[in-house]
């Protein structure tokens, strides 16, 4: 707990001080008096307007007075040309102080902007924190290198005091704030901007040392300043967090000290335990963690370590360097790093390599972009050679970025000997698995109708094009087509692309649906079209006139038919363009409008643009084309309904086009003879969650088609296939030696289109010269044969890859559903039969904190690198796997939870290990006893040190359960309540034991029990939390003595320098007891029903209470409760515990209650008998129902499981408060007895600590009644107990004596003054 100066600062210097940008003025000459400063501006800056608000008195002040009052001034300063400057003084300040609502300042702001004078200066004082952040979020314009930090040049001046230099410094960072104050950004009276800065080091936790220097350099002619940090830190590193408070007062008595009270703060600071000397930053001591990884070569070493262990493989699917790294990115990595990590501590060798995507569209989109490339054409005219270099030189482009940010998140993996996909090792396997499905018949060459992008000029797979859909608004139409022998007589189609209208061969209906032949009354038409679909024709079929003259199915028409023509939307009739749509193809090949190797019409170009085939729109862009051929049906007559439809439609993934579906010739890989195989693999493989792949890949792979893996494209592998002209000969190559080889090229070092595409290889059937063919393989092709071509198999590392394959461990993103786990399960299917993996985490998608994607160019989630150095790295892999995207569901990222794992995990567990820090030194102290750890000491006799270390147990043998399922989701939890254990209960209840009041040998019990559960903590979290984990590690390992580590870690190495390097631990049975698990268990239920009513009656546990009573059938219960009757007294603070199965005596009734909601799906329509006769049961009834488990209500009889029994306690009279949990009943007395708040006045003045060498002396100012007067000589033995030393009358001190510091207290109402004097 570190408290700020803020009260005592803002009492020596007022907030709000004015001051607007100048841009001559320099921090030194600035005066340091409010109003000085003020004259001096009126002196310089002729027709300034200073304009004062009233400080608010309610929170909803500016929304009624302090608006009403803004609004008048606002109206004043419109028709104001002549002055230069307005000042608003304390506006802001106010308007946030007060709680306003944020839209009526953001309406401020907004008015603000609005006025015609040049400059509006703002005073902000202690609410500029909020202030910027108001400024960026109303859009007011911003300027210049410090738009960033939101403080606009022309329309608003921050006016920071002391307290909003606070937040100006927390905001941006102390060196930001120095260069903004000493370059007259920001202005400010000296003594506020140096209390400002103090107070930013004093809260943000600096070490004494550091806050020095600090203040030495940011504040240089500040001498109150630096006394001021002095007093700041030193009194925010109390050895006992509860003495601050009080504390701080005694500190800040006199805000300028003597040159003796100086040097007697500096001493007493001298004589504190230097455990504080460095509070915790958690994203600062990582980074120290990082380096020492450095120092001893961490990971390496970790590997080198686990050498000669079982295997454990493990596949890194490859990123894009083009990009920097996302969420997406650190969750997947944060999943890989902790899985990987754990295989290792449970004694595995597990090799990790980073791996990169460096082939297609991505790099390729991007060039384009740079060098204005459309298509082929402008390919060939710059060079494939010199198109590929420029592809080359990007796609490392962020490789550093990367590396920084993935080793700052604590994962560790091999970059240094990383894979990338255009290396020539790697991209020589990829043409061995070509080759060996090439070998198997498994490849063939087709023209398919495909996702075509016009932006990328290359088709895509269908799995990419389902991964980027997007509502668009299309034209809606429906078009008449006359019949040949009966041209009054239109069949009517629908269609959402008219740009496929000029390739039109045949109209298709269903065969199966009847149609219906109208005249349309208005026009006199006569249409063809589905009776269902009449609403695609009227607005409203029922109204509509139209006389229907003829029904009949589909196959009674000259038409071609099929079952693909649905009845859910148009006309039930569907035009036929063969080279835009995969049905369509398929019917015309069927119905022989076209056959495979005829004719195809196809007018048009790889850029999406209609050829000279369609004059009237040659060179148009089909989405372009939309309107003007709508244009032209309708002067034709025959556009019988326009409109829009806003519909689901697919987008490029790379380029965020909309694709189009059009015949591409392309090489194919089987996959529907495969599908059952697939099934089979899928099925042996384990996934989390185990419903993605049971269903939603399941299902992919039951639809599956056939895979096109080749692309029109440029940067990529290419596929090794020479063909003569008539493709009757065809040369697969499996190898740069067999090409190398049969061609005759030489030695090979790169095979890249520019080096291998004018290689020929001799006709062995005299077809003359046979040429490879032009297009790369789809990078996911590359990606699926990762496994083998990253160890370069199989002409490397054969032994190697066989003996690990399937890997036993992959993770990815949901989206990969349908591209890396589905191409890594086709190849190795095809390739061996065998899925490509045994186990898979998938991750769900992390989205903006509204739930939308998230997105640079709107700026909707904070950056990555920002969190990570505001709360660490292990907050955020924290924070991430304890959501619900570690089940595949989105996870909607928000700030606000990586800091609650800070505060709720990382605090509360760091401070058990900083108490039990405090103690050890504190032991040592007192007793000159050096504490060791010692693992075979004799099981401890203390109930609650068994019962921790066997939680302690617990959470190892949950954690090893949960991750050899590899669900990471549970194991946050399970830690939060451990700590909650350790924290709110062990360290609670044992702090007199841990503080030696029971003596040193008890201390030392308590005292290796604590450890053994901080340094079973360290171990077991090592992979989730690796940098707190470290920190701790490196503090504890030197209370065990070297020649006991080995065996306490079960480790098979001599180097302990990282708890990376030590081995899980294994569960000691030995450590679980079940009776003391149930008595504490109950223990804590009765407690915690005790604590609930001090609350609810407001009592402080300060205050002692007369009695608790526990109420309870069962014996055993009773027992175990009174078992623990001083844990239970001490910490409710209570005389008596009474503990009673007699329920009668104390009044005890029951009643029940259910659940309608279940009840009602038992007993349906039964359920209104039963509402209406239970609460007419009896208190008897109920209790007799407790025993026979069965009741009946109006007949109907209703079991244990329907009804829940509640005890309760009524009695008006009585000072009794009951609470339960429905299954015990307490009973607490609430009435205060005079003696016993006697008692607890005695505490509350003697609430400092004994690790102060001091002796202290009161005086009292105030005594109301003698009361603290009395406290004090009648409690003496408590004052005494818990100080350790008397509280002495101010009279006996000794004149000589050293003053350190005085403070004036209070208790109940009476004032008194404490002095502490030198005792050392």
């Amino acid at each position: 707990m570190i408290l700020s100066g803020v009260r005592t600062i803002i009492k020596y210097h007022n907030r709000g001080l004015v001051h607007r940008i100048i841009k001559n003025f320099t921090h030194t000459n600035i005066p340091p008096d409010k109003e000085c400063f003020i004259e001096k501006l009126k002196g310089e800056e002729k027709g300034i307007s200073i304009i004062n608000f009233n400080r608010p008195t309610t929170k909803n002040a500016l929304s009624k007075k302090l608006l009403e009052e803004f609004e008048e001034v606002i109206e004043k300063l419109r028709n104001e040309t002549e002055s230069r400057v307005v000042v608003l003084r304390s506006l802001v300040d106010y308007a946030f102080c007060s709680g306003a609502d944020l839209k009526n300042i953001q309406r401020v702001f907004r008015d603000l902007e609005t006025l015609p004078i040049p400059t509006i200066a703002v005073i902000d004082g202690a609410a500029l924190g909020g202030g910027l952040e108001l400024a960026l979020c109303c859009d007011i314009r911003v300027s210049g290198k410090n738009a960033k930090i939101g403080l606009p040049e022309t329309k608003l001046a921050i006016i920071p005091g002391a307290g909003g230099t606070q937040r100006l410094t927390r905001l941006i960072g102390i060196a930001k704030a120095k260069e903004l104050i000493f370059t007259g950004r920001i202005l400010n009276s000296q003594n506020a901007l140096d209390s400002g800065i103090v107070n930013y080091i004093a809260q943000e936790g600096s070490s004494y040392p550091i806050a020095l220097k600090l203040a030495k350099e940011i504040l240089p002619n500040g001498p109150i300043a630096l006394e001021m940090a002095k007093l700041a830190i030193d009194r925010g590193i109390q050895l006992d967090l509860d003495s601050a408070l009080k504390f701080e007062n005694a500190c800040y008595a006199q805000i300028i000290p003597t040159e003796d009270r100086i040097e007697g703060l500096k001493a007493f600071k001298e004589k504190r335990s230097p455990i504080y000397e460095d509070q915790f930053n958690f994203p600062k001591e990582e980074k120290k963690i990082l380096e020492f990884w450095k120092e001893i070569d961490a990971f390496n070493t970790q590997v080198r370590l686990s050498k000669g262990r079982p295997p454990y493989s493990f596949y890194d699917g490859p990123p894009f360097a083009t990009g920097l790294p996302h969420y997406g990115h650190l969750l997947a990595g944060t999943i890989k790093d902790i899985m990987t990590r754990y295989a290792t501590l449970t004694g595995l060798y597990v090799e990790r390599r980073f791996g990169w995507d460096c082939h297609g569209l991505p790099v390729e989109h991007e060039i384009d972009k740079k060098l204005d490339i459309k298509g082929k054409d402008d390919v060939l005219k710059i060079g494939l050679d010199k198109y590929n270099q420029e592809c080359r030189n990007i796609v490392m482009r962020y490789s550093d970025a990367w590396r920084e940010t993935v080793e700052r998140l604590g994962r560790w993996i091999d970059f240094d000997n990383d894979y990338k996909t255009l290396n020539t090792t790697f991209m020589e396997s990829v043409w061995w698995v070509f080759k060996k499905l090439y070998e198997k018949d498994q490849v063939y060459q087709g023209v398919r109708i495909m996702p075509y992008s016009t932006a990328c000029t290359t088709p895509i797979s269908n799995f990419e094009a389902a991964q980027n859909y997007k509502d668009v608004n299309d034209p809606s139409i429906v078009v008449s087509f006359p019949l040949v022998h009966e041209p009054e007589v239109s069949l009517l189609a629908w269609t959402t692309t008219p740009w496929t209208l000029p390739s039109n061969l045949a109209l298709c209906t269903n065969p199966n649906f009847e149609y219906i032949k109208i005249i349309d009354s208005a026009s006199g038409r006569t249409y063809i079209l589905l009776e269902k679909c009449l609403n695609a024709l009227y607005k409203n079929p029922q109204k509509a006139k139209y006389v229907i003259k003829e029904k009949f199915l589909g196959k009674g028409f000259v038409v071609v038919n099929d079952t693909y023509v649905t009845d859910e939307n148009g006309t039930g009739i569907v035009h036929q363009a063969p080279a835009f749509g995969e049905d369509d193809y398929r019917v015309c090949i069927e119905n022989n409008i076209i056959t495979e190797d005829g004719y195809l019409p196809c007018p048009v170009d790889e850029q999406g643009r209609f050829t000279h085939e369609v004059s009237d729109f040659s060179g148009i862009h089909v989405k372009e084309a939309d309107k003007n051929i709508q244009k032209l049906i309708k002067q034709k007559n025959r556009l019988i309904v326009q409109s829009q439809l806003m519909h689901s439609y697919p987008f490029c993934w790379r380029s965020d086009t909309p694709l189009i579906y059009k015949a591409v010739p392309s090489w194919f890989v089987r996959v529907k003879p495969i599908i059952e195989k697939l099934l089979k693999n899928n099925s042996e493989s384990y996934w989390v969650p185990d419903f993605v792949k049971e269903k939603r890949f399941a299902n992919w792979i039951i639809n599956a088609r056939d895979w096109n893996i080749s692309r029109n494209r440029y940067w990529g592998t290419p596929i090794p296939l020479w063909v003569s002209e008539d493709y009757e000969e065809i040369v697969c190559i499996g190898s740069l030696k067999e090409l190398q080889e049969l061609s005759g090229c030489g030695k090979l070092t790169d095979i890249h289109r520019d080096k291998i595409d004018h290689i020929t290889i001799p006709s062995k059937k005299g077809k003359g010269t046979l040429r490879r063919i032009e297009e790369i393989f789809d990078c996911w092709f590359e990606s699926g044969s990762m496994p083998y071509a990253q160890c370069h198999y199989p002409f490397e590392n054969k032994e190697k890859f066989e003996a690990s394959f399937p890997a036993d461990f992959i993770a990815e993103g949901l989206d990969q559903t349908r591209g890396w786990f589905y191409t890594l399960m086709v190849l190795s299917t095809h390739l061996f039969d065998k899925p490509a993996f045994k186990n898979l985490i998938v991750n769900g998608l992390v989205l903006a904190s509204d739930g939308k994607k998230m997105s640079k160019r709107l700026k909707n989630y904070p950056e990555p690198i920002n969190i990570i150095n505001t709360y660490g790295a292990d907050a955020l892999r924290l924070y991430l796997i304890n959501s619900p995207v570690v089940r595949a569901e989105p996870l909607r990222f928000k700030e606000e939870g990586v800091k609650e794992v800070v505060s709720k995990v990382f605090l509360p567990w760091y401070n058990a290990y900083r108490f039990f820090e405090s103690q050890v030194i504190l032991l040592k102290k007192e007793t000159k006893v050096e504490f060791h750890y010692n693992s075979n000491a004799e099981k401890s006799l203390n109930v609650m040190d068994r019962w921790i270390l066997a939680c302690a147990q617990s959470l190892i043998k949950f954690v090893r359960e949960e991750m050899k399922s590899y669900r990471l989701y549970t194991v946050v939890p399970k830690l939060l309540s451990l700590i909650e254990q350790l924290t709110n209960w062990y360290v609670r209840f044992n702090r007199k034991r841990l503080k030696g009041e029971n003596g040193s040998e008890n201390a030392i019990h308590a005292l290796n029990t604590l450890f053994e559960v901080l340094f079973t903590l360290c171990r077991a979290m090592a992979s989730f939390t690796p940098f707190l984990t470290e920190y701790m590690y490196q503090n504890l390992k030197k209370y065990i003595p070297i020649t006991n580590l080995f065996p306490t870690i079960g480790n098979n190495t001599d180097d302990v320098r990282s708890v990376h390097f030590l081995l899980f631990p294994e569960v000691r049975e030995e450590y679980f007891d079940s009776d003391i698990e149930r008595r504490m268990s109950r223990m804590q239920a009765v407690i915690e029903l005790g604590r609930y009513i001090r609350e609810k009656k407001n009592i402080g546990l300060k205050t002692p209470l007369k009695e608790l009573v526990v109420i309870h059938s069962d014996p055993q219960y009773l027992s175990d409760t009174l078992s623990l009757q001083n844990y239970i007294t001490e910490e409710l603070n209570i005389k008596n515990l009474v503990v009673t199965s007699e329920e009668d005596k104390y009044g005890i009734k029951y009643r029940a209650e259910a659940d309608w909601k279940i009840l009602g799906q038992k007993l349906r329509k039964d359920i209104s008998k039963v509402k209406q006769g239970l609460p007419k049961l009896t208190s008897d009834q109920v209790r007799e129902f407790v025993q026979t488990k069965e009741i009946f209500i109006d007949g109907i009889k209703l079991i244990d499981e329907d009804l829940q029994v509640i005890k309760y306690f009524e009695n008006a009279d009585s000072h009794y408060e009951t609470n339960s949990d429905k299954e015990v009943l307490i009973l607490l007395d609430v009435k205060i007895y005079q003696e016993l708040q006697e008692e607890g006045w005695a505490r509350e003045i003697a609430g400092l600590q004994p690790i102060d060498p001091v002796l202290m002396y009161y005086k009292f100012i105030k005594d109301n009644d003698n009361q603290i007067e009395t406290v004090i000589k009648t409690q003496s033995d408590i004052i005494l107990k818990v100080l350790k030393r008397s509280l002495l009358p101010l009279s006996e001190k000794v004149e000589s004596a050293e003053v350190i510091i005085e403070e004036q207290q209070e208790v109940n109402e009476s004032t008194f003054i404490l002095c502490f004097v030198k005792d050392w």
